[in-house]
């Protein structure tokens, strides 16, 4: 227990220094949580701790609450509007990848067909820990690629449940047929499906309300942990992964007016288990292995790396633009953290030999190491490859701002009020969900960024509540009210002024605390009498 402690407080400070000095460099974290697995290992010899399953167990914790905070994000209504992100998207991505390195594997390596078969599925996944975690942290994750890139990490989760049900039958000595295993698989999915939307939703909203309603922090947040890690554990009571119970969990919580809270609170928690896992996948590294096979290691890694690249592009470019696929598919080039669970039970299955093992998992290792030092380049990148100017939000250009006024839609409307802006010489921001009309304010000399205004990510980002004001000039009265009620959660304190057009707008927005609703109809006929009075009157 002593030895424990001192192992928990070691590497706390130690990733803590390490991530410090990271930060002045502008390195990700995740290197820093990496580098502090594998001194640890090597520092205090604990090499037979790699294979730990109580500490593999708490470091999946961390994906778990990545993915419930995902799934926060994604209510029914919005993954059904992203159907085909997640499962057409999805389904081309890594079904594709899995087809070409298997026929690489199998007809150009002369492997054997169930270890291509291994390889191939496991590099077909990318790494959502690595991947959504830069996403939800440079707010980029409601920008277009960022949504592309989520659908199809979704996918993925969901298509680790297949895999390694192929992979129980490959292995099994049973004699279960391949149907009666898809048959108890479909039988624990609408189980587990009944359960959390019938049963577990209704639980859910009376626990978060009766806890929110004692205004007891600790209640709420020992909620919280307890939706969490129940859903999780009945997800893997019924065959599938702890993330996926975790992200379904998120989703009904989406669906309730709690999902803000629910997302604040649990963020500490999120982090610091993700920090746990990286750690864990540092101690998986052999230093000495590593260096006798570093070759080849860069070479699988660079062709899995432009393969997948190629691969995603061309399967995106089917439906998205040139700009849109290739930060795709570069975000997504990497091998993920769930090829670690299928390599290690193809081994324990004798479907894998060891030293392959080792040499892939330190594949999957190289890839998520060098991925956080050319995530946040891709922008960059791909504006120069492709002489197209970055949309996305400049965070730190916002760090310092005050008294700016945020423009919210860049239409007829947000033109005029822009032109006014200039007059009376207000710094503003422009912000719209439309790329053209971003490119539109670019061309003409404006700062404008491509975002939704509803996402309390982006409105974070922007400091909304150091803000002047905030205009929005929308049309769509659904989107308008989403925005304003985000802007005022976020803060009470803002000068917010809204355009409506017709009497259905203002009877829609009438229970909000707008600062001021201006009838576009009621001005013109103000200014037309006034135009009137100003006139000559001929007799």
């Amino acid at each position: 227990m002593d030895f424990a402690l001192l192992y928990i407080v070691v590497a706390l400070g130690l990733s803590t220094v390490l991530n410090l000095f990271f930060k002045r460099l502008g390195v990700s974290q995740i290197i820093g949580y990496i580098l502090t697995g594998t001194i640890m290992v090597y520092t205090f010899d604990l090499r037979y701790m790699n294979d730990s399953k109580t500490l593999e167990h708490i470091a999946e914790f961390g994906i778990v609450f990545l993915m419930f905070t995902i799934g926060l994000e994604i209510s029914l209504a919005k993954m059904n509007s992203m159907r085909k992100e997640i499962f057409l998207n999805g389904f081309l991505q890594v079904g594709f990848t899995a087809l070409i390195v298997y026929g690489i594997s199998h007809y150009l390596f002369s492997m054997k067909s169930t270890p291509s078969l291994i390889i191939s599925l496991a590099f077909a996944l990318s790494s959502t820990a690595v991947v959504l975690s830069y996403l939800k942290t440079s707010k980029e994750i409601h920008n277009p690629y960022g949504q592309r890139a989520t659908g199809i990490l979704i996918f993925q989760d969901i298509a680790v449940i297949p895999i390694l049900i192929l992979l129980g039958f490959l292995t099994n000595s049973g004699g279960e047929s391949v149907g009666v295993i898809i048959r108890d698989t479909f039988i624990s999915a609408v189980l587990i499906i009944g359960l959390m939307f019938i049963v577990g939703k209704r639980v859910m909203t009376w626990l978060l309300h009766f806890s929110a309603s004692s205004e007891v922090d600790e209640l709420f947040m020992g909620s919280v942990l307890f939706i969490v890690v129940s859903a999780a554990l009945l997800a893997s009571f019924m065959g599938f992964t702890y993330s996926l119970g975790a992200f379904i969990a998120g989703m009904i919580i989406a669906e309730t007016k709690y999902h803000h809270k629910v997302e604040a609170d649990i963020a500490p928690f999120k982090d610091i288990l993700l920090g746990t896992f990286f750690i864990v996948v540092g101690m998986k590294i052999d230093v000495l292995f590593f260096m006798d096979h570093i070759g080849i290691i860069i070479a699988i890694f660079l062709l899995i790396f432009i393969l997948k690249t190629f691969v995603t592009y061309f399967v995106l470019r089917l439906s998205s633009s040139h700009v849109l696929s290739l930060k795709t598919a570069l975000a997504l080039s990497q091998v993920g953290e769930f090829s670690f669970v299928i390599f290690a039970v193809a081994s324990m299955g004798g479907l894998l030999k060891e030293e392959l093992e080792s040499l892939f998992v330190l594949v999957v290792i190289f890839s998520m190491i060098v991925t956080p030092f050319f995530i946040s380049k891709i922008n960059a990148f791909v504006s120069f490859v492709s002489h197209h100017q970055y949309l996305g939000l400049n965070i730190d250009a916002f760090i310092s701002r005050r008294d700016h006024v945020i423009l919210c839609g860049y239409s007829i409307t947000g033109k005029f009020a822009a032109q006014n802006l200039d007059k009376i010489d207000a710094h503003y921001v422009i912000i719209d969900n439309n790329p053209k009309h971003v490119q539109e304010a670019l061309a003409q000399g404006k700062e404008a960024y491509l975002g939704d205004m509803s996402k309390l990510s982006l409105l974070e980002a922007l400091h909304a509540e150091s803000a002047a004001a905030v205009i929005v000039t929308l049309d769509n009265v659904e989107k308008k009210r989403a925005i304003c009620e985000a802007i005022l959660k976020h803060t009470k304190d803002i000068n917010l002024i809204v355009k409506v057009s017709t009497l259905e707008d203002k009877e829609n927005l009438k229970d909000l605390a707008i600062t001021s609703i201006v009838d576009d109809k009621l001005e013109v006929g103000r200014l037309l009498v006034e135009k009137m009075i100003t006139c000559k009157l001929r007799y």
